[in-house]
C-alpha cells in the first residue's frame, strides 16, 4: 500500500515577513532559520521512510525551480516544478494532483508546507501514514489540527468535535467548520472550548477525492487538472501549464474547498509545530543568552533585554533598549519592535512600490 503514497511539498512563499534575510532571490523555505539545513530540505528529510524521494514532488516559483533543488539534492529534477504565476493553495493542490495522477490514479497524497518547523518525527509520519492510508480506503478529506497552545491570532481554526475513527494512535475528528484568524478575545475562546484546533495547512487525501470534490465545488480546477493530464509527461508540460495559470484567479484552498465540502476529517496532530510566521517565532528555538536577548550572530548588550538580534556579518551593539527585532542582513538593517514584527511585510510592499529598492527585496 505504501507504494500508492505520495507528497507534495509546497514551496513557492515569498517569506516576507523574515526581510531582509529572506527575499525573492532566496526565500524563507531555503533559509537555515533553525537547524544546519534549509527549511525545505528539513521537509523531505522528515518523509524518510515514510515516503522515497522519486514519490515527493516540490511546487515552487518558476525562478526558485533551481535554488530548491540545490536545497534538496536528493530529489529527481524533474520532481521540482515551477508554478509560472502564484495562484495561491488551490492551484498549487490541483497541480499537485496532476502530478501524482500521472504516476498513479489510484494513489492518496499528502500536502505539506516547506516553511513549517515539526518535532516528534516518529508522531509526524504516524499522523501521516495512518492518514494516507484512510485515504486510500475512504473519499475523505483529510486536514491535520493542532492543539493549540496558546491563543493565537496568527492562524486560522478548525472546530472539531466528535471522534470518528482512531488507528495507530491517530486520531480523527469530525471537522465542524474552518474559521479565519480571530481577535485575541475570540482566540482566547476558542481555546478555553477545547474543541478548536490550529489550521497547520496541511491535507491529505486520494487524487479520487480530491478531483472529486474540485468538480463539485471548484470545477475549473477540475477542468484544469483534466486538460492538464495528458501534458504532464511531455516536454510541452510547462507551456500547457503557463497557459492554464495564466486564466485562474488566486484562491486558497481553505477557501475554495475545505469551507464548502461535508466530507472533511481533521487528524490531531499531537507533534510539535511551528509555522515560523516572523521574527519573534524564533524565540521558541533559541535560548536567551545571559543578556536575556536571542542572538543569532554578533551582538554587545548593555541594559538591553528582550531583543531577537540577527546580525552574522557584523557586530550590533545594544544600549538600554527592550523587546526589538534587529536584523543585520544583506546590507539592510532592520529595527522594530517584536510587536510590529508582522508588519515587516507591509514595509516589503511599501518598499515594492517604491521601485528603487528590488534588488533589495
Amino acid at each position: 500500500m505504501t507504494e500508492s503514497m505520495y507528497a507534495v511539498i509546497l514551496a513557492g512563499g515569498r517569506g516576507e515577513r523574515f526581510w531582509p534575510l529572506s527575499t525573492q532571490a532566496c526565500p524563507k523555505q531555503l533559509l537555515s532559520l533553525v537547524g544546519d539545513k534549509p527549511l525545505l530540505r528539513q521537509a523531505v528529510d522528515r518523509l524518510e521512510g515514510l515516503i522515497p524521494p522519486e514519490r515527493v514532488y516540490v511546487i515552487t516559483n518558476e525562478d526558485l525551480v533551481e535554488a530548491s533543488q540545490q536545497a534538496a539534492p536528493q530529489l529527481p529534477h524533474e520532481n521540482i516544478i515551477g508554478e509560472p504565476m502564484g495562484r495561491d493553495t488551490a492551484a498549487a493542490a490541483a497541480l499537485g494532483a496532476v502530478l501524482v495522477k500521472a504516476r498513479d490514479p489510484k494513489a492518496s497524497f499528502c500536502i505539506l508546507t516547506a516553511d513549517h518547523i515539526i518535532g516528534n518525527p516518529d508522531v509526524y509520519q504516524a499522523t501521516l501514514r495512518e492518514s494516507l492510508r484512510l485515504a486510500q480506503e475512504e473519499d475523505v478529506l483529510i486536514t491535520i489540527g493542532i492543539p493549540p497552545t496558546e491563543p493565537s491570532t496568527g492562524y486560522g481554526y478548525i472546530e472539531a468535535t466528535d471522534t470518528r475513527d482512531e488507528r495507530g494512535g491517530v486520531e480523527f475528528l469530525e471537522a465542524n467548520r474552518f474559521v479565519e484568524k480571530p481577535d485575541r478575545e475570540t482566540a482566547e475562546k476558542y481555546v478555553a472550548a477545547g474543541t478548536y484546533f490550529w489550521n497547520s495547512g496541511m491535507f491529505i487525501w486520494s487524487v479520487h477525492a480530491l478531483e472529486q470534490a474540485l468538480r463539485r465545488h471548484r470545477p475549473v480546477l477540475a477542468d484544469m487538472m483534466e486538460r492538464l493530464l495528458p501534458w504532464v509527461k511531455t516536454p510541452d508540460f510547462l507551456v500547457e501549464l503557463a497557459r492554464e495559470y495564466d486564466a485562474l484567479e488566486k484562491i486558497s484552498i481553505d477557501y475554495a474547498l475545505m469551507e464548502k465540502a461535508d466530507n472533511i476529517l481533521m487528524v490531531r496532530g499531537t507533534f510539535a509545530w511551528d509555522d515560523v510566521g516572523s521574527w519573534p517565532a524564533l524565540e521558541n528555538h533559541f535560548t536567551p543568552n545571559e543578556d536575556g536577548n536571542i542572538t543569532i550572530g554578533n551582538c554587545a548588550a548593555l541594559d538591553a533585554d528582550g531583543n531577537i538580534v540577527y546580525s552574522k556579518d557584523r557586530l550590533t551593539a545594544l544600549i538600554g533598549v527592550q523587546d526589538l527585532v534587529v536584523v543585520q542582513a544583506k546590507g539592510v538593517t532592520l529595527i522594530c519592535p517584536r510587536a510590529r514584527a508582522q508588519d515587516v511585510k507591509k514595509l516589503v510592499d511599501k518598499l515594492r512600490q517604491n521601485g528603487s529598492y528590488d534588488g533589495l527585496l
